[in-house]
């Protein structure tokens, strides 16, 4: 059976799977991405990625604004296909994901049944995996729970940046969507159940909360925190300088320094063009920072026009 897929995504992770699948020679019918959004002063109108990567490839394009109006179900039918390819889409309704013969598949940047949700990737280095994966399910009724098809385990490197490991997954995730896609339209794959233990984590959605360091923690655990935001949208704290209060900043790349402890914890120190936040454990070397209403700047180049006054403290 020749497969006739409609892809749904709008990100750039996945234009990049859809480019992929386009140049192994998958019969691409169209995409399904998110509607257009109006954003800055002039309210200028943005495409998402997926959009720009079809009109400039001159494929079909469908943006509804209701998956499960009567108007997007008769596109479906027109449109007829036999498959559908989900990367980084919402939720599908049962009458959209149902409605292929050979069903609807996900690529998710996990090993499931582990971090099923929106931020697999941030979280994997958040709490400090040493490896990770990519997952190909049949869609059903709820969030990353469908039959696996395919499964690929990576290994986190102990550097790993949400950036780094991003680029790692893409690879990856693509190769094994195309895999998946050939084997399940020739009947060689065989879906599995998840199986789960309740002891599954986590992966939800990114909010100013679950982003701000808690610098109770330990320093491992704020040292992954960073990685795992880094670049965007990047781990931040409030910190008090002389009269400032609560000011914001970012701390995008940092290491530990496991010096004997002569400050108390909070405290932001200045030497040799370094700056130090004092823990209960040692000290954290931030080096790439972005205060409020400032660029990102590497901790030597804000020096030279910022100054960190006696007692300064992260909060």
């Amino acid at each position: 059976m020749k497969e006739r897929i409609l892809f749904y995504g709008t990100p750039d992770f996945a234009v990049e799977c859809l480019d992929f699948l386009i140049k192994s020679k998958l019969n691409i019918i169209g995409v399904v991405t998110s509607t257009d959004k109006k954003s800055g002063r002039g309210q200028r109108l943005n495409y998402s990625p997926v959009k720009n990567y079809a009109l400039k490839n001159n494929i079909p394009i469908f943006q509804p604004t209701n998956l499960n109006s009567l108007e997007f179900q008769t596109c479906l039918e027109k449109s007829n296909p036999n498959l559908q390819i989900v990367v980084a889409f919402r939720m599908l309704p049962k009458s959209v994901w149902a409605f292929p013969d050979r069903g609807t598949i996900n690529l998710h940047s996990s090993l499931l049944p582990h971090y099923r949700g929106a931020a697999p990737i941030n979280w994997t280095l958040i709490n400090g995996e040493k490896t990770t994966g990519v997952s190909t399910f049949i869609i059903d009724e709820k969030i990353d729970t469908g039959n696996i098809l395919m499964q690929k385990e990576i290994n986190i490197s102990i550097k790993e940046t949400f950036e780094s490991l991003y680029h790692k997954i893409l690879q990856e995730g693509k190769v094994i969507l195309l895999q998946t896609i050939k084997k399940h339209m020739a009947n060689l794959l065989h879906p599995i159940a998840q199986i789960t233990t309740g002891k599954e984590k986590r992966a939800p959605k990114l909010t100013p909360l679950n982003t701000k360091i808690d610098w109770s923690t330990s320093l491992k655990n704020i040292e992954c925190l960073i990685r795992g935001l880094y670049p965007i949208p990047g781990a931040w704290t409030y910190f008090e300088n002389g009269n400032q209060k609560n000011q914001r900043m970012k701390i995008l790349k940092a290491d530990i320094k496991w010096f004997e402890i002569n400050h108390p914890p909070n405290m932001m120190l200045v030497e040799n063009h370094r700056l130090y936040i004092a823990h209960k454990e040692g000290y954290l070397e931030c080096q790439e920072v972005q205060i409020q209403n400032k660029k990102v700047m590497d901790i030597r180049s804000l020096l030279n026009g910022y100054q960190f006054l006696e007692k300064s403290k992260v909060i």
